[in-house]
């Protein structure tokens, strides 16, 4: 089956050439088959766009200085390098081994070139896999967009209190006592941190996690992929892991703030329990994206990492009313329902005198 080679948008993972361009025309618009002759045939084009909800994926979208492609030959340690890796990350011609199957190893590989890019799509083919059965595997693959690269720690691999996004493919379940915060794992979830937050193991990143969903990207006999796209404040990371050529949306969150001039790269780390990591290619392509003057003229650079949220990141439980369910009730939250039942109790004793009283009053009338 032939992969996507550009940016989606859309569902479908086929690349809109030839004879799949009037294929997924025809899907949304009957009508485009009727047009003819080379007059028509830019508006053709045109309509394309609109029906597919896809950029045209050809090759001027790469950004081949952030992208790692077989047979890596970009990947070292020399001065024209473009990409670096760390720990126990084996480069091949066919893969990049960021941890083999074996305990305690950490492993990263980090584009040296910064990017500037405002808007972009980056597409990741990775293979998670290993001879642990069950949930006797871990740890799983971090993909991020950081400020500071190579550097080694508890994350995945990489650096606690990152600045930047992460996104986290993570395999292994750290049990907890908390019941209703359960979930199917492998797990893929989202973090946006500005340097002050530190990620939670115990908690599997809960605290911090943007949104996520279950994947299961672990032993797959055929390719999984996974995009992440961030356009005008809004992150989207899309999964294609059940060989259907086809995007399933994993999350969809508005109001991020990313800076440009940060680093993409890939960790992965293994504990008591182990997988190999795999990283096949990871190609990053410019989205064609129209931004007010406001916000070119604006320094990108020097934007902090954020995320306007109605409320903060969920302890990971799917609790629309974001409420006190499911969260411990500490601190202002006890205060708060202790002044609550406080204020009730004065209400129902004014109540109770006042009908009290006027039942005292109808009952002189007797007398």
């Amino acid at each position: 089956m032939r992969k996507a080679d550009g940016p989606v948008y859309g569902v479908s993972r086929k690349k809109l050439g030839g004879e799949s361009l009037s294929r997924c025309c025809s899907g949304k618009m009957g009508g485009c088959r009727a047009f003819r002759g080379s007059a028509l045939l830019f508006v053709l084009l045109e309509l394309s766009l609109v029906c597919c909800d896809i950029t045209d994926g050809n090759a001027e979208h790469l950004k081949r200085e952030h992208s790692l492609t077989k047979p890596y030959q970009g990947v070292g340690s020399s001065p024209s390098s473009q990409w670096d890796f760390s720990g126990s990350t084996l480069v091949t011609s066919s893969y990049v081994r960021l941890t083999p199957d074996e305990r305690s190893k950490q492993g990263s590989i980090w584009n040296t070139v910064p990017c500037y890019l405002k808007d972009w799509e980056m597409h990741v083919q990775f293979k998670i896999h290993g001879s642990g059965k069950k949930s006797l595997h871990g740890d799983g693959i971090a993909l991020w967009y950081t400020k500071d690269r190579l550097h080694s720690g508890p994350v995945f691999g990489n650096q606690d209190q990152f600045l930047g996004l992460a996104i986290f493919l993570d395999t292994f379940h750290t049990y907890s006592n908390d019941d209703a915060t359960d979930r199917s794992f492998p797990y893929i979830s989202a973090m946006v941190n500005n340097g002050s937050v530190s990620y939670d193991h115990g908690k599997d990143g809960r605290s911090s996690e943007l949104g996520g969903c279950s994947a299961e990207i672990r032993n797959r006999d055929h390719d999984t992929y996974l995009a992440i796209r961030y356009s005008k404040g809004r992150l989207t990371v899309m999964v294609d892991v059940d060989d259907k050529n086809e995007w399933n949306e994993c999350i969809d969150i508005g109001g991020v703030r990313l800076p440009t001039g940060y680093f993409f790269g890939a960790s992965a780390a293994t504990g008591d329990l182990s997988d190999n990591h795999d990283i096949i290619s990871m190609k990053l392509y410019q989205l064609m994206v129209e931004h007010t003057a406001e916000e070119e003229n604006l320094d990108w650079t020097k934007i902090e990492p954020s995320v306007s949220l109605l409320k903060s990141p969920k302890d990971n439980i799917d609790d629309p009313t974001g409420n006190f369910r499911g969260t411990p009730l500490t601190g202002w939250k006890v205060f708060l329902l202790l002044l609550c039942a406080l204020l009730g109790i004065v209400v129902c004793a004014v109540v109770g005198a006042v009908v009290f009283q006027r039942r005292q009053e109808r009952n002189k009338r007797f007398y």
